[in-house]
């Protein structure tokens, strides 16, 4: 079943803030291979003008995956997540993620279109903090596999 392109524009509620630890962005970092001090080390981050440590730029995925259930489980949608593959992420930050911050992401749906037997979903999450002070913008886009 397509993806209903009815839901290109729907913005779905704030997600609850997501606590950004020391140690999450110090794991992160090493399982991306992150080497740079200022992502293990509060004394380096300090040294570059951060409070904390700083999180690698694609950081940001671990709450945007977490916040994109609100679409992936939207039965009214119609998203077969077995089917699904990433096909894009881009990030566009207003600040650096720091150990400390609390975020809080807002999910739209900025494209849907079928191409070749497959749909793309294109998602757009504005990551902000609970005062509404712009962190990162997240694109994603997946593909629904067609069952042909």
């Amino acid at each position: 079943m397509p993806l209903d392109p009815s839901f290109v524009g729907r913005t779905y509620p704030p997600t609850a803030p997501y606590q950004v630890g020391r140690e999450k962005i110090r794991e992160f970092a090493t399982a991306v291979g992150a080497t740079d001090p200022a992502h293990h080390d509060p004394d380096a981050a300090r040294a570059l003008g951060h409070p904390d440590v700083v999180a690698p730029p694609t950081f940001p995925v671990v709450v945007t995956m977490a916040a994109s259930q609100q679409i992936i489980e939207d039965p009214a949608l119609g998203m077969d997540y077995s089917r699904v593959v990433h096909g894009d992420q881009r990030f566009a930050y207003a600040r650096p993620v720091v150990a400390g911050d609390e975020l809080v992401c807002v999910n739209t749906i900025e494209d849907i279109n079928h191409r070749g037997g497959h749909d793309f979903l294109t998602t757009r999450t504005d990551v902000r903090t609970p005062a509404g002070e712009p962190v990162v913008t997240v694109w994603s886009k997946l593909v629904v596999r067609g069952e042909a």
